[in-house]
């Protein structure tokens, strides 16, 4: 058992950074922006206009976003897919009735520091900027066939100070359009 947990360690310490004191992207106007992340619960939710699978959480997302921004989580969406422009995500947001505001992540400088693969992809960040949790929102992509609440877990026990119920899911969707890195 040792060994798979000293492995586990190791294959996470390939992925996301371990701590993150701040989030660079732009808004959908194309203007810097730059998230702080110490003192707060972060969210960070990888999203995409195109991907049905993203866009099957949408009403899941705002929902998220109802109920812990009160309650002091802070919430990053980001848009990384190279294929999407700023107008597009500006368009999906309004069309989507979307209460929370869509960043951009130019480059996937973002998306390439955290390893997100997928849209959706969630990271929480504790107050402490470390990365707690990492994967899906929740178990299904039909919201009526949800049994596991991943991420709604892990914030009620953030908030709560009590011990994490999960750190790690395996995420899924399509996969963010990364762009091409000339060689």
């Amino acid at each position: 058992m040792t060994t798979f947990a000293t492995f586990a360690a190791a294959l996470l310490m390939l992925g996301a950074p371990g701590k993150v004191e701040s989030i660079k992207a732009t808004d959908l106007d194309g203007k810097p922006v730059e998230i702080q992340t110490a003192g707060k619960i972060t969210t960070v939710i990888f999203i995409s206009t195109q991907c049905p699978i993203s866009n099957d959480y949408n009403e899941r997302m705002k929902a998220l976003y109802n109920e812990f921004n009160p309650r002091g989580v802070q919430f990053v969406f980001l848009n990384s897919n190279s294929t999407e422009s700023s107008a597009d995500a500006a368009e999906h947001a309004r069309k989507h009735g979307f209460p929370f505001r869509v960043l951009k992540d130019p480059n996937n400088v973002e998306a390439d520091r955290f390893a997100a693969e997928f849209t959706p992809h969630v990271y929480v960040i504790g107050k402490n900027s470390e990365i707690i949790y990492r994967g899906a929102i929740d178990d299904s992509r039909p919201a009526d066939k949800v049994t596991k609440t991943y991420l709604k877990d892990v914030l009620n026990a953030a908030i709560e100070g009590k011990p994490l119920p999960v750190t790690e899911t395996k995420a899924f969707g399509c996969t963010i359009k990364r762009v091409k890195k000339s060689t």
